[in-house]
């Protein structure tokens, strides 16, 4: 009798415990954490990294700096202020922590003494300070700082009246770039780089011009020099793809240049052993995709080589191992971020999976690591299942994952299942990846709506990475799906290269054999289709719907509709010749034409909302318009959404994500409920 009251009293636990999972909803964004900037300490005992969350009441993120023990313990704040903090950087020898940090007067460089826990702020800067980088020897900074230049006066006006309201003065640019997305209007000033002591004291300039002096910056071993990269060439502003890698002698300032090649020439790290530099570079061809390899050059600019493996990734964020015998880099292949290592002699390994999970809204590439002289690798992991966390490799292999920032909130929380699918594609026979997520508690023998999103980019890819709106969708009974069609990258460079000349093109016939596939495998169904996404997914999702009439409903965010306008007017204007299309649109208008989802409004028969931040310059909102008013004029079902306050990353704000999915649930349930709505 007391073995069946047990059995009873853990079954009804069982039952409670279970009852207690609810599925993801929107508010529980703002309860969401994720971890960034993993720095672990040359010693490897310690990493300092930046816990990221979101402000409910204010209706932003905000990131603040944390400190752990290599084996998870002593969890804790690095200190006791609440402005934003970001950019940790060990000292050489592990006894200081230099990073930035909000305050009134804008961002300032801070130190925390790692023996005392004490901190003080050691600059008194204009402007806020960026890649603040050690001297070798733990005795100097280095960081790059806008320096303001006055805008051009074209004409002498009369003074005001004393008192007088008159309009505000016009604004002036004649340079190239002179807007962006995000930011608005640039003023005019050009970065430079600065040196200072490190226990604080007099700002020092070193370079000079107008040339932008940014970007990660590494010191020689005896720290007589700084090497950087910059597009210092006389018509820099038109060669816009071009860096080269300088050195400047921090005494001097005379600045040497160390590469000529055209394209990108970027990131360059001194080796511990101070003989080599590494960098990142590709020789422009002008195309749609171009990976980024690592090349080496002796300290003084002599003997560029190669470094000779095979990997067909995009390379990013390299790192000398300690013995000067390798390096540790990113690459994403087919989805998931990964980090490998490769010997000097070409020899390459995966080190590390599933490195990501910092770009919460939808699942792209991210993440970053770093390595402690011993090999220790410090980076943020991530699955389907769980935003980054900081998660430790040793050099003898093991994982352990060291924060458990979410598990409070995610283990009271059913999920969709993600689950990753492959399919042939008709145009040549090509596999194509893709995930489908399910909605929780999903029933095979039921049948759900179906969403397609497809990923902006479209030179990026969608992978294996905890996502709010796939969530979000799923647990509002769609399953979604979302692919990964030719041009999205970690498939290599001839795979993200098809669609130069050819976009939108032969990735519209992925996506539909992917919808296809998964109607013959029984999850998706002819009378259920739907289609969302966003930037190039909506240039996408337009092009979808003036294609086909299979979706009940369309979801277009953010679009461009008509490649002529829109690429004179976006903040990156200067960008698409001959990279996407050739030419300039005046020189090859009926191609720029061909290629644009406002070709084939005439065909549309999809109800359509149209969404757009009120603030985008990269899709200007006249891109949006265009096909809103279109549909009007022809009277298929549409409706404009403008976010107020967004640019073109909707979700930079929650509650403009949190809009931005209300809204495509609730257009598409008029469709896939339409009594229900009509009852209400």
């Amino acid at each position: 009798m007391k073995k069946l009251l047990f059995i009873s009293f853990c079954f009804l636990l069982s039952t409670y415990g279970s009852a207690q999972k609810s599925k993801f909803d929107y508010l529980d964004i703002f309860q969401l954490q994720y971890a960034t900037d993993p720095e672990i300490s040359p010693n490897g005992d310690w990493i300092v990294y930046r816990k990221m969350g979101f402000d409910i009441m204010k209706d932003r993120s905000f990131g603040n700096l944390w400190l752990l023990k290599s084996d998870g313990s002593e969890h804790q704040k690095l200190t006791v202020h609440e402005g934003s903090e970001y950019a940790a950087s060990w000292s050489p020898n592990g006894d200081r922590i230099v990073y930035g940090s909000a305050t009134d007067e804008g961002s300032e460089i801070f130190m925390y003494w790692v023996k005392t826990g004490k901190t003080a702020k050691i600059s008194q800067l204009p402007h806020s300070p960026s890649s603040i980088t050690w001297s070798p020897d733990g005795t100097q900074l280095a960081f790059s700082m806008n320096v303001p230049e006055k805008a051009p006066v074209l004409a002498k006006l009369p003074a005001k009246p004393e008192g007088a309201k008159w309009a505000n003065m016009p604004r002036i640019t004649d340079r190239v770039y002179h807007e962006a997305d995000g930011r608005g209007y640039i003023a005019p000033g050009f970065n430079q780089l600065f040196v200072m002591p490190a226990n604080g004291g007099a700002v020092r300039q070193i370079t000079s011009g107008n040339w932008h002096h940014r970007g990660s910056l590494s010191w020689s071993k005896d720290g007589s020099k700084i090497y950087f990269s910059a597009n210092r060439v006389p018509d820099w502003e038109y060669r816009f793809r071009n860096s080269e890698i300088y050195s400047v002698e921090v005494k001097t300032g005379i600045i040497t240049e160390l590469t000529q090649q055209d394209g990108p020439d970027s990131n360059p790290v001194v080796s511990p052993d101070g003989s080599t530099i590494a960098y990142l570079s590709y020789e422009d061809k002008y195309e749609a995709y171009q990976i980024r390899q690592i090349h080496l050059m002796d300290a003084d600019g002599g003997n560029k080589r190669k470094l000779a493996y095979n990997l067909d990734r995009n390379i990013s964020g390299i790192v000398w191992s300690a013995d000067s015998k390798g390096l540790y880099f990113n690459y994403d292949d087919k989805g998931n971020g990964k980090i490998g290592y490769v010997s000097l002699n070409g020899k390459v390994s995966k080190i590390a999976d599933n490195r990501g999970g910092t770009t919460l809204g939808r699942p792209y590439g991210s993440g970053s690591f770093s390595v402690s002289k011993s090999g220790a690798i410090a980076y943020t992991y991530t699955t389907p299942e769980f935003p980054a966390e900081i998660a430790l490799l040793t050099k003898k292999g093991s994982l352990n994952t060291l924060t458990q920032l979410n598990k409070a909130l995610l283990d009271f929380k059913t999920l969709g299942k993600v689950e990753e699918v492959w399919f042939k594609s008709t145009v040549d026979d090509r596999d194509i990846q893709g995930w489908v997520v399910y909605p929780p508690n999903y029933d095979a023998s039921k049948k759900y709506p179906f969403l397609v999103e497809n990923h902006g980019g479209p030179i990026l890819n969608y992978g294996d990475r905890f996502s709010i709106e796939m969530q979000l969708y799923a647990a509002n009974g769609f399953v979604v799906f979302y692919p990964n069609p030719r041009g999205s990258t970690s498939y290599g460079e001839e795979f993200g290269n098809l669609l130069l000349n050819n976009y939108p093109g032969d990735d519209y016939q992925d996506v539909m054999d992917g919808v296809d596939y998964l109607i013959e495998k029984g999850v998706a169904h002819e009378d259920k289709l739907y289609v969302t996404g966003g930037s190039a997914g909506g240039i996408m999702s337009a092009w979808m719907i003036g294609k086909n009439n299979r979706f009940k409903a369309a979801v277009v965010a953010k679009p461009v509709m008509n490649w002529i306008s829109k690429t004179l007017v976006a903040d990156n204007y200067f960008g698409y010749a001959n990279s996407r299309y050739p030419g300039q649109p005046w020189e090859n208008f009926e191609n720029y034409w061909k290629f644009s989802p406002l070709s084939l409004v005439g065909n549309i028969e999809t109800p359509t909302m149209v969404m757009v931040g009120m603030n985008d310059l990269r899709t200007p909102p006249s891109e949006a318009k265009q096909l809103y008013h279109a549909l009007k004029l022809r009277k298929i079902e549409t409706v404009l959404v403008e976010i107020p306050e967004a640019s073109h990353g909707i979700a930079n704000r929650p509650s403009n994500l949190i809009s931005k999915i209300a809204h495509t649930l609730a257009w598409f349930n008029k469709f896939e409920n339409p009594k229900e709505n009509a009852e209400r």
